[in-house]
């Protein structure tokens, strides 16, 4: 957890919201010079803020409305924090809870140096990973669809589907009034198919937008994530854009926890509480190592035969949990020392 501590003379909490923003302002001493409710527009926020602009800092939390006051206030020069939603309890606590209210507890968890940081992802490339998380939204609702449809064929105790429906080809050699003699049966697999037939153009249509169109700034970068076996064109953007910036991360340890690789411990007194912390980090890039963890499976044999000895001792879950906080953390140093992956080296121990 990382807290913000730079000195300021005003401290601005804001309570963010779609169509309004609670505005709370402190001096460096704690008293409130400003506090209401103003429209969430920048002309509203800069005409509140605009007698407090010398030494002023603004915090809000981390919400899915934060991107214009972020880029409003780098625009103007005024330094922002991104608070981490998941660690500001103390926003959520206490006997009343207004906008206002959350509002000074944001402006004075700042001024204390309490606020927990998110990290405020740059503008120009919040574009192409909100598309790419789009992305992996659609290929999740055609995964759905193609489970119904083989579910559907075990419900009615159809004969066993010889070929991966997941290929169009395929689907086409489903011979549906023969398998599903009812209406209303044959109908439901035929939406199924349907959604299947228009998640697929879309998701070829927006694989080819981000291969052509997406910036990639550090191209070494990303072509070592693609040196990685089974990591593709679009899996290699993800992991990219998810990550963004290793260095940023000063540690090892530090990256696996955001990319939900390792368990947290809890402790008291010396005894064990179990773990912790599993949903706090970045859904997206451990979904994107999971997959590279599959696909590496698929390509290697050393890695097939590296998960049997290791699944012989933990199981099979543990197991691929390992391999995948070993392939994060190979990531980690190929892109912090520029190197691309070494199958033999990855393996080696």
């Amino acid at each position: 957890m990382r807290f913000y501590n730079q000195p300021h003379r005003f401290y601005c909490g804001i309570d963010l919201h779609a169509r309004t923003l609670a505005v709370c302002v402190l001096d460096c001493d704690g008293t409130a010079v400003s506090h209401g409710t103003i429209a969430a527009s920048p002309a509203a926020f800069l005409k509140a803020v605009e007698p407090f602009r010398d030494g002023l800092a603004v915090a809000c939390e981390c919400m899915f409305a934060w991107y214009w006051l972020a880029d409003l206030c780098h625009e103007e020069g005024i330094p922002f924090v991104l608070g981490h939603a998941l660690y500001m309890k103390a926003i959520h606590g206490g006997k009343a809870k207004t906008d206002k209210i959350d509002a000074r507890k944001i402006a004075v968890l700042l001024r204390g140096g309490m606020l927990p940081q998110a990290y405020v992802y740059p503008r120009g490339m919040r574009e192409t990973r909100d598309l790419l998380r789009r992305r992996t939204f659609l290929v999740r609702r055609r995964a759905e669809a193609l489970t119904h449809l083989v579910n559907t064929n075990s419900q009615y105790n159809r004969p066993p589907l010889a070929k991966k429906l997941a290929f169009a080809a395929n689907r086409a050699e489903l011979d549906l009034p023969a398998r599903f003699t009812d209406p209303s049966v044959r109908r439901n697999v035929e939406l199924d198919l349907a959604l299947i037939d228009a998640y697929d153009e879309q998701i070829r249509a927006v694989e080819l937008y981000l291969t052509r169109a997406a910036k990639v700034d550090d191209p070494q970068a990303y072509a070592r994530l693609r040196s990685v076996p089974g990591v593709g064109a679009v899996l290699g953007l993800v992991m990219l854009y998810e990550i963004h910036d290793v260095r940023r991360f000063p540690e090892e340890g530090q990256f696996l926890s955001y990319a939900r690789l390792v368990r947290c411990a809890h402790e008291s007194a010396g005894k064990k509480k179990g773990t912790g912390g599993n949903k706090i980090g970045n859904a997206h890039l451990k979904w994107a190592f999971s997959e590279a963890t599959c696909l590496l499976l698929r390509s290697s044999e050393r890695a097939k035969a590296w998960l049997a000895r290791r699944e012989r001792k933990h199981g099979k879950r543990r197991a691929l949990g390992a391999l995948a906080a070993r392939l994060g953390r190979a990531v980690y140093h190929l892109l912090r020392k520029g190197e691309a992956f070494d199958e033999q080296r990855f393996f080696a121990s």
